[in-house]
């Protein structure tokens, strides 16, 4: 597996457990990742995905929310709904990764770490979000 997806695949994990106890993400996402025994370019990717989330969390969220108009977010598996948080925040706002790239990671951990029906619930998504947004595929 690459570093990058060994990345994304930590950056699930501390949403995920954000999810349930966090009083402040900044400041325990520096500790889950020394925690996590990886590389230090694994760990700068890690805070780099996080914190941009962090950042654009609102218009994420509210993205996703008129998206999947017939699925509320708050309805999703958390798993998902995470997976595709961060498939958002690295189409709209990291060029860095080219957008079949984002989409591909974000299926591949879907089929890692979701259901049966993750992988294509979070294509179908992402490819709506790159087809109505400017980004250039």
């Amino acid at each position: 597996m690459g570093t990058r997806r060994t990345a994304r695949e930590l950056a699930l994990k501390f949403l995920y457990q954000t999810e349930f106890n966090s009083e402040s993400p900044d400041s325990e996402l520096n500790p889950f990742c020394e925690r996590a025994n990886v590389s230090q370019e694994i760990q700068n990717f890690t805070q780099a995905l996080v914190k941009k989330l962090l950042l654009h969390e609102k218009e994420v969220d509210e993205l996703l929310k008129k998206i999947s108009a017939h699925w509320a977010p708050d309805r999703m598996a958390l798993i998902d709904k995470n997976i595709l948080r961060l498939g958002i925040c690295e189409l709209l706002f990291d060029s860095t990764t080219p957008p079949k790239v984002v989409i591909n990671e974000a299926v591949e951990i879907a089929k890692r770490f979701g259901t049966e029906e993750s992988p294509d619930f979070i294509n179908g998504i992402l490819d709506k979000i790159l087809k109505d947004s400017k980004v250039v595929p």
